[in-house]
């Protein structure tokens, strides 16, 4: 009966032991994945101020192309 018991300890000692490994490989599974959405939510991010940027820029050639063709078009009338 205590050779049974003795196993019975060992088995449950590997097991516990195996527990912690897989606990540890969670952990890392667990921080890879918030630094994938971080990493996500960082590129999104960017893209969006990189979006909205090229918005303004190209609203702001839009206002001097049509500031500078109405220019031109007064002073062709005003000669």
């Amino acid at each position: 009966m205590k050779k049974v018991a003795i196993v019975t300890a060992a088995v449950c000692a590997l097991a516990l032991g195996a527990c912690t490994k897989t606990d540890e490989a969670n952990t890392a599974a667990n921080e890879t994945v918030v630094e994938n959405i971080a990493s996500t939510d960082v590129n999104v991010a960017t893209n969006d101020v990189t979006a909205n940027a090229d918005a303004a820029l190209n609203a702001d050639v839009n206002a001097v192309d049509n500031t500078t063709a109405n220019d031109v078009a007064n002073a062709t009338e005003n000669k």
